[in-house]
Formats: C-alpha cells, structure tokens, sequence
C-alpha cells in the first residue's frame, strides 16, 4: 500500500503551491527538497532579484528629487546593506513556506530523490541529508525540479565566485563592480543590467539576435532598447559570444558582430543565456520518460508517458515562468484528486522588472501576421495619461492586439512603470475570450495609469479620445 497519495519532488513555486492544494483536496502528501524551500525562485531567483531592483529604483529615482520640488543630502548606498536586505526577504518568505507546510500536513522530506520502476507511480529514492536513504511510494509522483542557468564551457562561459556568474553569483556578490558584460537580453540578464547600471556600473548587454528582449513585441523591444539606453546601458545586438576568457582586471568577451571581430573588457560577466532543465541524474532514462530537448513532455493535464507520474513548472517547458508552474502544479493536484480544474493551457503573461517595466501576453503583432491573422492595433502613451503626468512616469505606452474577424482580444503588450502590475487586465479578459465591446465597454477608475489600457484598446477600432 502507497505510504502517500502524491510525493511532490521540488518545492519551488510550483511545487509547494500543488502539494498545498493536494492537501485541501483530501491527499496525504509528502514534498522533497534537497536545498530550500520555495526553490530557486524564491531564494535565488525572482523574488531576491526584484528586491535588489526596488533598491536600485528607489536609489535612482533620489537623482530626480528636484522634479517633484524636493531635496536631500548626502545621498547614497550601502551595497552590503542591499544585498543583505535581499537575502533577508528571501529568508523570510522561505520561513514562510515552512509554515504553509506544517499547516497544511505536508510531511517536508530533506535530500536527493531518485526514480526507480513502482507500483502505481514510480518509487522514490532519497539520500537523505544524514547519508541514509529513503524509500517512498505514492499514488502519484510529480516532478517539479525546475532548471538550472545553462552554461558554455566550450566558449568558457561557465559560472565562477570571481569573474563569471550567473544569477546566484549576480545575487550576492562579495563588492559593488565597476563594469558588467551581461550576455542575454531575456528577462534575467537585462533585470541585472538595470539594477547593476542604477548604482553606477558600466553595463554592456551582449544579444545573440538582432534586437534585445527578442520575445517581445518588436515595438516594444525598440522602445525598451531606447529606454535603457537614455540610462547609460549599452548594447551588442546580432552579436554572436566566441570566447569568454579572464583577465588579470577582470574578463574578456570576444564577439562576432556583423562578421567583424570585437572584444568588450568588464570586471565581470553575468551569463544569461537560457536555462537547463533539471532532468538528469533522476531516474528518468530507466523509466523510458519521454524528453523534449531535455524537458519532460506532457499531456494537457500534465501527466508524462509514465504511469502515475507527472511533471510540472521549468523542467517541463516554456515558458519558464514562476506562475505558470504554479497553474500547472495546482491543475495537476486536481486532476491526481479527481477534482474538476479549469484549463491547463490559459494565457501566461511574461514580466520584466527593469526600469522601465515590460509586461505582455498573447501574440505579438509580427507572431500574428505570420500566422496571416488579420488584425487591429490600438496604442497609447503614458505621456498623456492624467495619472503618469502627475507622477512623473511618462515614458512607455500600451499596445492591444484583435482579431479584425472576431474583435477578440489576442495580444496585449506594455512598457512603463508598474506594467506588470497593470498587465493582469489584459490576462484576465483574454482568459475570458473578451472582444473590442468588452474592454472599451469596461468604465476604469480616474485617474489611474490602467486608463491607458482603454484607450488602447478605443484606438485599434479609430475610438481614442486623448490623442
């Protein structure tokens, strides 16, 4: 007989949050983590990293004082203080966790797990922190083990505690460098450059493509590009990495740009070129688990081509965000418990937390035309919104997207201050399959920076009112 209903392997954000709603739905269950609870995006990813942003933003909107009639002296930092204050937010919400575990009777199994051939679902094995090992069986087993940032040996791109770091490394470094080669322009490596150039370094981004945040809208990567740019960040777009090599001050970064040879000098270099799931070294070729360029492949309910075991969040594919592991770990608790659970496959909004904001979901405009959809576009700038005028945050806009057929909304893309805030609208009225009538018949509260999004939405159909 099964010891567990579900054993959850990975408490990361959607590890936890499905074995949470395991235990609501009547399961016994049991989550194994072989480092901290909550996983890398609560301890060394997405929470950590926004409160180093919030630092940076708070400290660089000091040098803007006098537009708002005020002053202050003696302005500056303590770079040891931030950091610190980053870890401690981290701390504390993984505390949290550990609360939400013992209030849910979650049994928290410290160690390596392992997969071998069961019963009803695969048998789990784990070394456990002592060295001793455990063995567990379940109804259903589900893989939540997220990914790892992916390295390039062959070109020496490979993180180091000196002169090579990837996003732990970029999170509690030892001193404040004076100069950054970032490679990637995804969310990861632009949050770094943002907040590394607010407190005065010399960042370069290095982009493999021909045009930063290349999932974005095309509009809004221009305007993003810009934005950075006017803050002192500087770009190598269509630039392909060599060779990454240290140097007595620091690193050097060989590059290919347009056939021509260059190099870029920093004191370091934060890779941010994609992840690597974590499926190896679990069990996974012995079962006969079916991969997809190292993910697991999945079913809509998120159940693999193994009996009994499913998998969930990072190691299972794009996107590879924190809240979509969260809808897919609490779908598939449903779904083990017989419980009825809405659609797996909602729409996911991607967030970039650099200064400024970009937030989107659906299909751009490019993604919709190769596709031969007709479409109606609708922009508006913050630049005439009543809210953004009064609170200094002018810059970006909002971008909608309809289906010229149909008038459903299929794409929503922004950039600005708080967008990923604002963005949630847009998600919400597509999950709801809204069209034209729908949002512009939506009333939005004044004054608020949402009312961009109606007016957005107002000029696609040749309705704006304040431009």
């Amino acid at each position: 007989m099964a010891e567990f209903d579900l054993i959850v392997i990975g408490s990361g954000p959607g590890g936890y949050v499905a074995a949470i709603r395991a235990s609501q739905l009547g399961q016994k269950v049991a989550i194994v983590e072989r480092e901290n609870l909550g996983g890398i995006c609560l301890n060394w990813g997405c929470i950590p990293t926004k409160a180093l942003l919030k630092s940076g933003e708070k400290y660089e909107s000091l040098s803007h004082l006098k537009d708002y009639g005020l002053s202050a002296d003696k302005v500056g930092f303590d770079f040891d203080a931030i950091i610190a204050r980053s870890r401690g937010v981290a701390k504390q919400l993984n505390q949290g966790v550990g609360f939400l575990m013992k209030k849910n009777k979650i049994e928290v199994i410290e160690g390596d797990a392992r997969l071998e051939k069961g019963g009803a679902a695969p048998k789990v094995v784990i070394k456990l922190k002592d060295g001793k090992s455990r063995n567990v069986e379940a109804k259903a087993v589900m893989l939540a083990v997220g990914a790892r940032a992916r390295a390039l040996p062959q070109i020496g791109l490979e993180a180091d505690d000196d002169k090579i770091w990837a996003y732990r490394e970029a999170l509690a470094p030892k001193k404040l460098p004076k100069s950054f080669v970032v490679i990637g322009s995804g969310a990861i490596g632009l949050e770094f450059a943002s907040f590394y150039r607010a407190l005065g370094s010399e960042v370069t981004v290095v982009e493999a493509v021909d045009r930063i945040m290349p999932v974005e809208d095309e509009e809004i990567s221009k305007a993003a590009q810009k934005a950075f740019e006017k803050r002192g960040i500087k770009f190598k777009v269509g630039a392909k990495v060599t060779k990454v090599s240290k140097t007595a001050s620091g690193v050097k970064v060989e590059i290919e740009v347009g056939g021509k040879a260059e190099s870029l000098e920093a004191e370091v270099c934060i890779s941010a070129v994609g992840i690597t799931a974590n499926t190896d070294g679990i069990g996974l070729e012995a079962l006969g688990v079916e991969l997809d360029r190292g993910h697991i492949k999945t079913d809509s309910h998120c159940l693999t081509n193994v009996k009994g075991l499913y998998a969930i969040g990072d190691c299972a594919g794009a996107p590879w965000l924190a809240h979509k592991a969260s809808h897919e770990g609490i779908h598939a608790a449903e779904h083990i418990a017989g419980f009825k659970s809405p659609n797996v496959h909602s729409p996911i909004a991607g967030c970039t937390y650099t200064t400024p904001q970009v937030a989107s979901v659906g299909v751009t405009e490019q993604a919709a035309k190769a596709d031969k959809r007709e479409v109606k576009v609708g922009r508006f700038p913050f630049k005439v919104n009543g809210k953004a005028i009064a609170s200094g945050e002018t810059e970006g806009f909002v971008k909608t997207i309809f289906d010229a057929k149909t008038g459903a909304l299929i794409g929503a893309h922004m950039i600005g201050a708080e967008v990923t805030e604002m963005i949630q609208g847009y998600v919400t009225a597509i999950t709801m399959e809204a069209t034209e009538e729908d949002v512009m018949g939506t009333v939005y509260p004044h004054p608020t920076m949402s009312e961009a999004m109606h007016e957005a939405a107002l000029d696609a159909y040749g309705r704006v009112i304040h431009i």
